[in-house]
């Protein structure tokens, strides 16, 4: 008689199975997108029992200067499209750029979606709109309002002429829902450090993960940093700016507030706007004018933001009546507003606004902060540089007047550069040309297509 030993009786039998339940998983399993177990179940396994790092190639520091020798840097991945960055731009950027038929790679440095819309908690929806009400940013942006309405908490004063406010993680949820919907490849927590060049301009990016560093080779790419990392990495010609650096914080318990007994005092500053959440509120907190690009600076700013919005409540809640407020959250990312604009074939000028100015290349329509005037058209070439190829910029870093930046950054018109800019790239990856040179008729058809308004 053989004996066989059944391991998973003999965990029922001892009463462990309910325990080691999640880690009885065969080989195949293993290499296979397994959701979170659930009731404390824990996996763990040694994946080299023998692993050193390979030093060849380290940092060497020689006569008091630090020298990196010469590496082969393997590449992961190689696409038509590579969008860097996935914010509202880089999000509307990627789903566009597939949805024109084009193969379409997204690489962003946190380990989510939605940059500082959701990240940075800008929750409200601010810029949309012109004159009279009418909404001007539609496209891929507006598809992520609509699907917003139908997520409980997703979304409050979603009404024509209004400005609404968001969920940061409804938005989130929205946002992966739509780009494995489009079927776009993505890598997150990982930072893009380089551009690749060859002579006819870009071709791809080197970035930095907890695998190391390595590239993605692609035909074109969406610089949608930003900060315009990758194409001041490239060469382009750009303008440094400096701008306010703040901080977005949530505060709860707005909905305890003892209104009677706070009446008798004057109302505290700070305390913000609603959101979808019930009883929390989300509060903007300006900063100083800074440069965005100075780590020193940044890091200043995050420990100084952070003690004073922890302490400034706790001044509020000393008041009577706001004994019940507490600090729900401090956004993860910092505000930064405006640090590198391109310098582009064409600008978006402040005085195109005033007059009403149209192009016959737009690819994109802005609108104001609260309909205090018309909408403004952004040209295609304020998405291309002026010398480099085989990159094309969306979102804040656009080629832009100082006087257009406030307008220009704002997340609706982010998501329409977006959405221009992913349409362009795929056509110009798939037509094999530069992004100069794509036929910008051909990029107005789809963007229609896609929902977009260009006037």
């Amino acid at each position: 008689m053989t004996f066989r030993f059944d391991r998973r009786r003999w965990l029922q039998s001892v009463g462990l199975l309910g325990f080691f339940g999640s880690w009885i998983i065969s080989e195949k399993s293993r290499s296979e997108e397994l959701p979170a177990t659930e009731g404390g179940g824990f996996t763990s396994s040694i994946l080299n029992p023998a692993k050193v790092q390979d030093t060849r190639f380290a940092p060497r520091l020689s006569n008091g200067q630090v020298v990196q020798p010469a590496r082969e840097v393997p590449i992961i991945s190689r696409t038509q499209v590579l969008v860097v960055g996935a914010g509202p731009a880089g999000v509307a950027a990627a789903v566009a750029a597939r949805r024109a038929g084009a193969q379409v790679t997204l690489v962003e440095r946190y380990g989510h979606f939605g940059g500082l819309w959701t990240g940075g908690l800008v929750l409200l929806v601010l810029g949309h709109i012109v004159t009279g009400g009418k909404q001007v940013c539609m496209g891929i942006g507006e598809e992520m309002l609509r699907r917003l309405e139908k997520l409980p908490g997703g979304i409050i004063n979603r009404k024509p002429g209004q400005n609404p406010t968001v969920d940061a993680e409804a938005l989130k949820y929205v946002m992966v829902e739509m780009i494995e919907e489009a079927n776009v490849e993505v890598f997150l927590h990982s930072w893009a450090v380089d551009a690749i060049l060859e002579e006819e301009g870009v071709r791809g990016v080197v970035f930095e993960s907890k695998s190391g560093r390595q590239a993605i080779v692609a035909d074109v790419v969406v610089d949608a940093t930003g900060d315009g990392d990758i194409f001041a990495a490239a060469g382009a010609e750009f303008e440094h700016r400096s701008h306010n650096i703040g901080l977005v914080s949530r505060i709860g318990g707005i909905d305890k507030i003892d209104k009677e007994r706070a009446a008798k005092t004057p109302p505290p500053r700070r305390l913000g706007g609603p959101t979808p959440a019930p009883g929390v509120n989300w509060v903007n907190l300006t900063g100083p004018e800074a440069d965005g690009l100075d780590v020193r600076v940044l890091t200043r700013l995050e420990l100084a933001h952070r003690k004073f919005i922890w302490q400034h409540l706790q001044k509020i809640r000393q008041l009577p009546g706001y004994e019940s407020l507490f600090l729900l959250e401090t956004a993860p990312q910092l505000g930064v507003r405006i640090t590198r604009v391109l310098k582009g074939l064409a600008t978006v000028r402040y005085a195109d606004l005033k007059s009403g100015r149209r192009f016959d290349d737009v690819v994109a329509v802005g609108g104001s902060t609260n309909g205090q005037h018309g909408e403004w058209q952004v040209p295609y070439g304020a998405l291309v540089p002026q010398k480099v190829d085989n990159i094309l910029a969306a979102g804040r870093c656009i080629s832009a007047e100082m006087q257009m930046a406030d307008l220009v950054r704002l997340i609706p018109n982010c998501f329409a550069t977006g959405h221009a800019a992913g349409v362009a790239a795929a056509v110009a990856a798939l037509d094999r040309v530069r992004p100069r040179d794509v036929d910008v008729r051909k990029v107005q058809k789809i963007l229609k297509e896609q929902g977009a308004y260009l006037g």
